[in-house]
């Protein structure tokens, strides 16, 4: 960096998240140009951040040329409000964004909660209204999570390490002196 003038360092917070919002814009585009013209499907998952935002997860599935089931996280958008209206028109707004049709949709995934498969207005009615091809799965990641919780709030054993482990975690998070310490 010594070699750099003092103007030419792209430190600046603005420049960086250009450059990384650049970095994600041609990701996405080679993302999208493997798609080409194929039927994928959706998982969204919705969780609020830290700053008690509500965010949707996006990821998009499908099977490539060489019969490979190929992932892609596509991205984090901000939803305004927890109703199925908001989700709808955050995907709609990423399907028209990025050239996707929802006549290749074949298929979506999405937790337990109501307002993503519940049984009237929920996300998952209004894909199906337009696309009746974009068959429903419930993510089973989430099941095997709330499995997993329920067995471990059962044994004593489990349930004991794993307070253990969240009251150290805490302790140790809330310093700089001890997470230096640990390291």
């Amino acid at each position: 960096m010594e070699n750099a003038p003092g103007n030419l360092k792209l430190l600046a917070p603005c420049i960086q998240k250009e450059i990384v919002n650049s970095c994600a814009l041609e990701t996405l585009d080679a993302i999208m140009d493997g798609l080409k013209d194929i039927f994928f499907s959706i998982l969204v998952d919705k969780a609020h951040d830290v700053s008690v935002k509500e965010q949707m997860a996006m990821v998009l599935r499908y099977v490539d040329d060489k019969w490979h089931v190929i992932e892609r996280f596509v991205g984090i958008q901000h939803v305004t409000d927890t109703t199925s209206s908001s989700p709808k028109d955050t995907t709609d707004t990423f399907f028209s964004r990025n050239g996707l049709s929802i006549s290749k949709l074949r298929g979506q995934g999405y937790d337990g909660a109501s307002n993503m498969r519940g049984e009237l207005n929920d996300l998952k009615t209004k894909i199906l209204r337009e696309q009746p091809y974009a068959y429903y799965v419930h993510c089973f990641a989430h099941q095997l999570q709330l499995a997993l919780v329920v067995v471990a709030k059962k044994n004593i054993d489990i349930a004991s390490f794993f307070a253990t482990a969240n009251s150290v975690v805490n302790h140790i998070g809330v310093s700089c002196k001890r997470r230096d310490l640990l390291r």
